[in-house]
């Protein structure tokens, strides 16, 4: 009985460790693109990963039991790095998927949910070249998935502190510090010219892209500027919350430079 137990609590611990390589291997082969994302996130995160965690927690708890009650004891502390491995992964998951109930399941926030900024013909080809991608779908259409509610109310009501910038600046020159701001916040500009500004920024992990555009207009009054600003998830139905964070990141890192 010692040999199984031995044996099992070895086994289990081995799985353990590999745990976090399985992720690793998914998060940075996405982002790398070694593998699709549909399968670096879908197949081994989203399908395979909570499965796992779950398979090797319940094998790690009975190692643990045989190492606790099977004599002589011993391998318990193996065992036990086998039970917090998975247990604080299921943990982690739980608390992002409680958090993402809260979150309406879109993809696309704007500041102006009537009129917002449009993407240039570069980004959408970008956007069309990725397999399972996200289309820029009008925000002001009901959206029957979405119980006949619009994407911009959705957006809307989930960050209702969002709304477009008034400047003191012209244009050009609001264009420009707008390029700036975008830049400091870890953006990639990729276009910046005539009253708009593009950038896409990426996760860390998986390397998700979300298109970000600026529209810069003269203020109705005549001076200075206002602006908008749009940012949508290239994939994936639900940014948990993301874009509307960035969005809100943004204004304040422009308001701050225009001082």
């Amino acid at each position: 009985m010692s040999k199984l137990r031995d044996g099992w609590v070895k086994t289990v611990w081995v799985l353990a460790l590999l745990l976090p390589v399985w992720f690793l291997v998914a998060a940075l082969g996405t982002k790398f693109g070694i593998l699709d994302w549909r399968i670096g996130f879908g197949l081994m995160v989203f399908t395979l990963g909570g499965l796992l965690l779950l398979g090797v927690l319940v094998l790690a708890i009975v190692g643990l039991l045989m190492a606790l009650l099977v004599k002589p004891r011993q391998g318990w502390q193996r065992a036990l790095v086998a039970v917090a491995i998975p247990a604080l992964a299921l943990g982690f998951a739980a608390s992002v998927m409680s958090k993402a109930k809260d979150i309406p399941p879109i993809h696309d926030i704007a500041t102006d949910i009537q009129d917002p900024p449009v993407f240039s013909k570069a980004v959408i080809d970008a956007r069309a070249a990725i397999a399972g991608s996200n289309p820029i779908a009008p925000m002001n259409v009901p959206v029957p998935a979405l119980k006949g509610k619009t994407v911009g109310e959705l957006g809307k009501a989930a960050n209702p502190d969002l709304a477009p910038l008034a400047l003191s600046q012209s244009v050009p020159d609001a264009t420009k510090l707008v390029a700036e701001a975008a830049k400091a916040e870890g953006l990639k500009v990729t276009t910046t010219g005539d009253g708009v500004v593009e950038a896409v920024a990426e996760s860390f992990w998986f390397g998700f892209k979300d298109d970000v555009v600026f529209r810069i207009r003269p203020a109705s009054t005549g001076a200075g500027s206002v602006i908008d600003i749009r940012s949508t998830s290239r994939v994936g139905m639900s940014d948990l919350g993301a874009n509307g964070k960035r969005i809100g990141a943004l204004s304040a890192a422009i308001k701050a430079k225009a001082g």
